[in-house]
């Protein structure tokens, strides 16, 4: 596996699916609060910005904004919290999140946050599960962003002591980072390409003659059930997303000089030699203590 480079500042779109394709996440009330109450509560703890979160049957999307490079703690703390507060409230106890590598994909420029945006709340639409984004029974950020609205969540008792310290209430507004721009004119953009996404579905339903599911059908799926349709396998999984052909170029560019840099500092520290890992080196950093460049000089000005 190759290393990723974490740095701060950066946008990302997060993927996972549960285990088998299983509808572990199908909407209900419980489950909608206990995947809020975690997404809140790793999002404070770590601090990510959440611009919009898509909670699917059997996967789930969102969009962050990760200003201090702490994503992977922030994913590692959702899936494990989530986890194991949706199998406390189904009574399982194997894995529940699949065994692939949760899918990051870095968002190199604004027309691409917009796209994945625009993506993740038209999801439902997308799968022909529901005619407009705000049907989705489920956990779907779209209006609360749109109406400047903050996202609450309360403990989950189902997993949760009552007499534990997590607290009882958890609140989180959704954010566009001025790095994108003025808000409102990104808000009318997102609104405006979601609208094209729905109507797009709709045309081809018509000419098609497919019908959604609709929310009653997906609320009365088992939790148990799968899709009945085939799983692509061994496919692409990129890790930047783009419009830009130079933009993309630019970044696998920078991508393979951190793979080689990280695999040349790396081979010479197992040697035990003096190493200063690139710019972005996580793990060892955060596991190991290895020295990683550009903070070697923030450590000498504390002294």
């Amino acid at each position: 596996m190759l290393p990723r480079q974490v740095l701060p500042h950066q946008f990302y779109m997060i993927t996972r699916r549960c285990t088998q394709r299983q509808f572990l996440l199908r909407p209900d009330a419980a489950t909608n609060n206990a995947f809020l109450y975690c997404l809140i509560d790793s999002a404070l703890r770590c601090e990510i910005e959440v611009l919009l979160p898509c909670a699917m049957s059997n996967h789930y999307h969102v969009v962050i904004f990760d200003r201090a490079g702490r994503y992977p703690e922030f994913i590692e703390h959702f899936h494990k919290l989530l986890a194991r507060s949706q199998n406390a409230l189904r009574g399982r106890w194997e894995n529940f999140w699949s065994s692939e590598q949760t899918c990051v994909v870095r968002l190199v420029d604004r027309e691409a946050v917009l796209d994945k945006l625009a993506y993740t709340a038209a999801n439902p639409v997308l799968e022909h599960l529901v005619e407009r984004a705000h049907q989705w029974p489920g956990v779907n950020g779209l209006s609360a962003l749109l109406n400047g609205r903050a996202m609450r969540a309360r403990r989950p008792l189902h997993f949760f002591r009552p007499s534990g310290g997590m607290p009882d209430e958890l609140e989180m507004p959704l954010t566009i980072p001025s790095e994108l721009g003025p808000a409102a004119e990104v808000l009318s953009e997102l609104r405006d390409r979601v609208h094209r996404l729905e109507l797009e579905r709709a045309m081809e339903r018509q000419h098609t003659g497919r019908r959604v599911l609709g929310r009653r059908m997906v609320l009365a799926q088992s939790w148990r059930s799968q899709p009945e349709s085939h799983e692509l396998r061994r496919n692409l999984r990129p890790r930047i997303a783009t419009r830009s052909s130079w933009a993309r170029v630019e970044a696998l560019l920078r991508n393979r000089e951190f793979v080689l840099e990280y695999a040349d500092a790396r081979a010479r520290w197992r040697e035990g030699a003096a190493a200063v890992f690139p710019p972005g080196t996580y793990w060892l950093r955060r596991f190991a203590s290895v020295l990683v460049s550009g903070m070697q000089f923030a450590r000498a000005a504390n002294v």
